[in-house]
Parts: structure tokens; sequence; C-alpha cells
């Protein structure tokens, strides 16, 4: 063989060889070739085998962005927004609407004014304003006392003069509702019991609610909460109608609405004595102005729920005396609120007298019957379902409502 063919074949031998060998190095060391590692899936099952990317562990910054390590530092978790309590409607503009919602349901005062604006009455006319006296919740008693002084004057009086025969009226009304009455309620941080603890704190001016079913009395509560803050007072109210699940419910509800905590028991049917009491020390210890108990509402012909709930206040004069016990009435009961009142103050000492749905219709009197009765003044009156249709009541503006 030619000497220049043999060096010629094994030149090429060498260099196949050395190729092999060099590709099999770079394989050998980890190395990808070029074309695998551009490879992009063109199917689903390519996407599902093709192994997850790492991510650049470079930060991408935007042209005039923070400098990297701004970007790449973790963002704090956006916290959400406190609760925003309400803010319950002032006294005066409470007065103020109360008032007008009041005179836009006309009331007793207004029929009988238009009987008196005749002129030269009849003894027909006479019976309807005394009908309409009657039928106003007024009693027998303060109806004939009323007639008496009202024909007296109009014997007097030009009664073709619509002007001096208002006057009258609203003097002879004003008279009845009396408004020399105290009308506060007593807040006043109370004496100690004996034996309690000063380590305890100084006990709050107590509020004990009670009344029959269906008047409102749980709602009344809250209400009265509102009222108490909107006068810049620290409240805790006690959920001690432990028989109705609802009642708890209720109550805690509307003390979230203001931030008032309520003291309640998880289980229901406790001891609503023993409820009040813990009522009592949570508001002694956190040092708030007045705590508020709610109890269950009962038939005014049951003893035994009436001596329970005489149990109640003792239990609670335990931290210190009971400085108001108010009685919620529904005032379209009439004559029934009436009796109702006469046994509460005997079980447990009515202080004052929370009249609700007062809205100027003929029941109104009652407010006139209770006073004279009981010799207990109507302390706050409601008008309506709104969270702030709640007020201390205004004889005078109760009157003019009446006869405007």
């Amino acid at each position: 063989m030619d000497p220049l063919l043999i060096v010629l074949i094994v030149v090429v031998v060498l260099a196949v060889a050395g190729g092999i060998w060099f590709y099999a190095g770079r394989n050998r060391g980890g190395q990808v070739p070029p074309e695998v590692s551009a490879h992009k899936p063109t199917s689903a099952d390519d996407v599902l085998l093709t192994p997850p990317q790492e991510e650049a562990t470079e930060p991408q910054v935007a042209p005039g962005g923070p400098p990297p390590e701004a970007a790449a530092a973790p963002q704090p978790a956006e916290q959400a927004a406190p609760a925003t309590l309400e803010r319950p409607e002032s006294i005066p503009g409470r007065m103020q609407r109360l008032r007008s919602r009041l005179a836009g349901a006309g009331g007793f005062g207004r029929a009988i004014l238009s009987v008196l604006s005749r002129g030269d009455l009849t003894e027909a006319d006479w019976e309807e304003i005394e009908d309409t006296l009657l039928t106003s919740d007024l009693g027998i008693e303060v109806t004939t006392s009323l007639m008496e002084e009202l024909r007296t004057q109009a014997k007097v009086l030009d009664t073709s003069d619509p002007a001096a025969i208002r006057a009258v009226l609203r003097a002879e009304l004003l008279a009845l509702v009396d408004p020399s009455m105290d009308r506060s309620l007593n807040l006043a941080k109370p004496t100690p019991a004996a034996g309690w603890n000063d380590t305890d704190g100084e006990p709050a001016a107590a509020v004990l609610m009670v009344g029959v079913n269906g008047t409102g009395k749980t709602t009344t509560c809250g209400k009265l909460a509102r009222v108490l803050v909107a006068e810049d007072k620290s409240v805790v109210m006690g959920a001690a109608d432990t028989f109705r699940a609802a009642a708890a419910e209720q109550l805690t509800t509307w003390g979230e609405r203001v931030g008032v905590e309520v003291v309640r028991s998880e289980r229901e049917g406790a001891d609503p004595a023993s409820v009040a009491y813990d009522a009592a020390r949570a508001a002694a210890r956190q040092g708030v102005d007045v705590v508020v108990v709610d109890t269950a509402g009962r038939l005014q012909n049951k003893a035994g729920l009436m001596d329970e709930l005489g149990k109640i206040k003792r239990v609670m004069e335990k931290v210190a005396p009971v400085g108001e016990v108010l009685l919620v009435l529904d005032a379209t009961t009439g004559q029934n609120g009436m009796r109702q009142a006469q046994v509460f103050s005997e079980a447990v000492g009515i202080t004052g007298i929370v009249l609700t749905k007062l809205d100027g219709t003929a029941k109104g009197g009652i407010v006139v019957t209770v006073q004279k009765e009981l010799g207990v003044p109507v302390k706050l009156v409601g008008l309506g379902e709104g969270a702030d249709d709640l007020a201390p009541f205004d004889p005078e503006g109760f009157v003019d409502a009446l006869v405007e």
C-alpha cells in the first residue's frame, strides 16, 4: 500500500476518534447541548413533562424604580380597618325630633280644643269632651276634675277665641302632667354596700329595667345605653334575661354598636340574680359610670316571678344600692299599664317610668294617670323603632304637641 495513503487513513481515523472523545467528555461534565436547552414544548404532554424553570435570583427593577433591595423587600400584610363605633344622637337633637313627631301624630288635646272653640257649647259638646278625656286613659277622677275646671273657665272666657281656649287647655294639661316632678336619672356614684372591699373598685350607678312581656324592655335597655353614651358616660350592661337566649344576643348587638360591654351567661336558664351581680361587680372593677341590667319580662299576676325580681335587686345591692328601677310601659296598653305599674312598684319600688310607643294617640293620658297614682315620674319616652328614638320626657313639649 502506498505510504502516503496509509498516513492519510491514520489522520482521518485519529480525527474521528478525537471528535468522539471531545463530545463524550462534554456530556460527562453535565453540559447540555445547545439544541436541547433551547427546546420549547409544543404539545400538552411536553408542557406536563417539562420541569419548572427556576426563578431569576436577581429582582427586575423598572427604570427609575427603587433599588434592588427595596424592590425585593416583602410588603407587610394589609390590616383590616377597625370597626367604627356609632356616635349616638345628642340629647337636644333627640328631643326636638321626638317633639315634632309627636305633634305630627296629633292627640287628645287637639280633639278637645276643636270642641271648645265652637262657642256656646251645648251639653252634647261637653259630653263629647268628657268622652274624649275618658278614652284618653286619664281616668275618671282626673277627667272629672278637668271637666269642672274647663266648665268654669268657659263661663268667664269667650269660647269663640281659639287663643284663649288653647291657653286654658294648655295650663290645665300641664298642671296634670306636673312639670315640677324630678325626671332626671339618679346616676350619682352610690355608697358601697357594707363589707364591700375597696380593692374591688368603686361601684357604678345601677339601673334596673323591669316590665311585662312585649313592652320592648331589652330594646329600651340598648337605647338607654345610647342615651348615656351620648352624654359621655361609660356603661356596662347585664343580660339578666336568661330565659330567652335571643335577649342576650340582642343586648350584645346593641352594646357592640356603641362600644358597651355586656355581661351575660352562656348557659340558658342561669340564675338571673347571679348575672346581675356579676355585671355590677364588672362595672365596679372597670370603673365605669353606669351599669344597666335587663330582666326577663314577667306577668304582674305571677307572685313567683315578682319575688324573683325582688331577689335580683337585693343581690345587686350587695355591691351598692340600686339608684333607678325603671318600669317599661307600652303607652297603648292604657289602664292595664296602670295595673302593671302598681304591682311592680310593690315588688321592687319603681323610681321612674319609660313609656314606649307614645305617638300622640289617645293613650297618651297614661302619662297623667301613672304619675298621679304612684307619684312616680315619666322619665323617658320613645316614639319609634329607630336606635335613637328614646329621649328624656319633656312635660311642656308633650303638652305643646297636644294643643298646637
